[in-house]
This record gives C-alpha cells, sequence and structure tokens, in this order.
C-alpha cells in the first residue's frame, strides 16, 4: 500500500486546516497547533510535509527553524500518522523527506525530542535513522494532558540528526547477550508481566556498578519498557519509577561523556524490555 505513498510540501491554509484536524484526532484538540502558526512558518523557512494515499492525508511532520548560538538547524516538532495507518514505516519516510527539504533549505542538522521510554520512537529515531543524544531534559513540556503523556513528568531527549546523510558512521555489532551484559539498569517481572527495576537504590544515587562501568567500559546499555503505555495504564506507579530511575541512568552517562548511539530490540518479540546503547563521545582534538 505504501507504494502508493506520495509526500509533499503543504503551504495553503486549506492544507494546513486539513493538518491541524489530523493532529487533532492523534494528540487532541485542546494540543493542535494552531494553523496561523504552521503558515507562519512556512513562510519563514519552515516546514511541513504531507503524506498522502490516494490525496487522503494520512501523516504530516512540521518544523521550523532553530539556533544554537552557532549555526540556525531545523526545530522537527510534531510528526503524526493517522491511527489507521500505523507500523507502515510512514514516520521513517517521513523522517527522510524531510531530511531532503532540510538539505535543500542550507540546515546543518535537524534536532527534536522524543520520550525515551516511547520504545518504538526509539528504535525509529535512534535505530532507524541513526539519530544520536546526549542531552535529557526533565520535565520539559511541563504539566501535558493528552493521552499518552497524562500524569507523568514530560522528559524528553534531544536528539540531533546531520541533514546530509552521513555515510562514514558505521554502527558496530553487539550480541543480544553483550547488550544485556552491558545494561545499567536490571530487572524482574511483577505479576502483570511488567519489568520492574532491580539495581537502582531507591533514594538514587547509588546505582550497583555504574560508576565502574562508566569509568571503565566504552559502551554501555541501558533497558527500557517494551510497552511502556500499557505499563502507565496498569501500573502508573510503576510507570513513575522508570521515568525516574532511567532519568538519573541517564544524566549520569551524559554527564560521564556517553551518548546515545544505538538501539536493539530484545531478540524476543514478546520481550519486557528493549535497550538503548551508549557509546563515549570522541574526543575533539
Amino acid at each position: 500500500m505504501t507504494e502508493a505513498l506520495t509526500i509533499r510540501s503543504l503551504t495553503t491554509t486549506t492544507e494546513l486546516e486539513d493538518v491541524r484536524a489530523l493532529e487533532s484526532r492523534v494528540w487532541g484538540e485542546e494540543e493542535a497547533t494552531p494553523v496561523h502558526q504552521t503558515l507562519t512558518a512556512v513562510k519563514n523557512g519552515g516546514l511541513v510535509l504531507g503524506a498522502f494515499l490516494d490525496e487522503k492525508l494520512i501523516g504530516f511532520q512540521y518544523s521550523f527553524p532553530g539556533f544554537d548560538g552557532n549555526c540556525v538547524y531545523l526545530c522537527s516538532h510534531i510528526l503524526a500518522v493517522d491511527p489507521a495507518y500505523r507500523s507502515m514505516g510512514i514516520g521513517a519516510k517521513l523522517k527522510h523527506a524531510q531530511r531532503q527539504e532540510s538539505k535543500k533549505k542550507g540546515y546543518s542538522y535537524i534536532s527534536w525530542t522524543y520520550d525515551p521510554l516511547e520504545s518504538a520512537n526509539g528504535y525509529l529515531n535512534i535505530g532507524k535513522l541513526g539519530a544520536v543524544c546526549s542531552t535529557y531534559i526533565e520535565n520539559c513540556y511541563g504539566d501535558m494532558n493528552d493521552p499518552l503523556n497524562a500524569d507523568l513528568p514530560s522528559d524528553r531527549f534531544v536528539v540531533e540528526w546531520a541533514s546530509a546523510e552521513d555515510t562514514t558512521r558505521a554502527q558496530p555489532l553487539y550480541t543480544p547477550d553483550q547488550i544485556m551484559e552491558a545494561s545499567l539498569t536490571q530487572w524482574t517481572l511483577t505479576d502483570e508481566g511488567f519489568p520492574s527495576v532491580t539495581n537502582i537504590d531507591e533514594g538514587f544515587p547509588s546505582v550497583t556498578n555504574i560508576d565502574e562501568k562508566l569509568l571503565n567500559d566504552e559502551v554501555v546499555a541501558v533497558a527500557i519498557p517494551s510497552a511502556f503505555q500499557q505499563m502507565k495504564e496498569v501500573s502508573p506507579s510503576l510507570a513513575l519509577d522508570w521515568r525516574m530511575r532511567t532519568r538519573y541512568v541517564f544524566q549520569t552517562c551524559f554527564a560521564k561523556g556517553f551518548q546515545v548511539t544505538g538501539f536493539m530490540k530484545h531478540p524476543e518479540s514478546s520481550a519486557p524490555v528493549h535497550f538503548y546503547i551508549l557509546t563515549k563521545k570522541e574526543v575533539q582534538k
């Protein structure tokens, strides 16, 4: 079906009203971006891309210019796909189209945020697209009331993705056993079948062997729940526990010079966890 998919830039008020309607279905009416905002962005260096099947809008991506003090980049703010068309690779196609347009416009890189405990997003952003992350923001957007974010701090990874495709970055191959051995988060299963962190003390900052691993290892891993939203529905307290404990682990890793460069799905499809892979940053000479 995706062979018939077309992706194009959207610039008219009518097109952007359709974007807002789709965003409302995915995120809720209160969270939908006003048309005057997206229209202003596309007239001033921003970008709204729409994905269409038979002229029906089924996905979009919205971004606008950002500045980091040294260069102008493209800030990728929202990507949404109609729930009826998910798991078809449409999000990845929108991101690759965004990268092409970003390069044409002269942006050096693309940056965006996402919830690090959403494993599907981690797999897409880090595992498939090859973005990297060394920045963690606590409660980035404050309290959010949409179904995906309600009742939890809105912690976010900030990822960077080069506008020009990086053909020099080779992805090292690790075995599942190596990654499980390298994981800084260990777990056991609850009665409901969800993972529960076992090796991070309740009061922080004590984490079994974390300092030793970060000092001596070039590669570490962080396990996260494979079904975070289902966990939140069944056990909100357990979801919050994962939020707070992984927050500490990621912030500690980033402070020690590590960055997220890979994502590995657990080899068992029904496994309770997947893994981020973190490697030490290269020292700039």
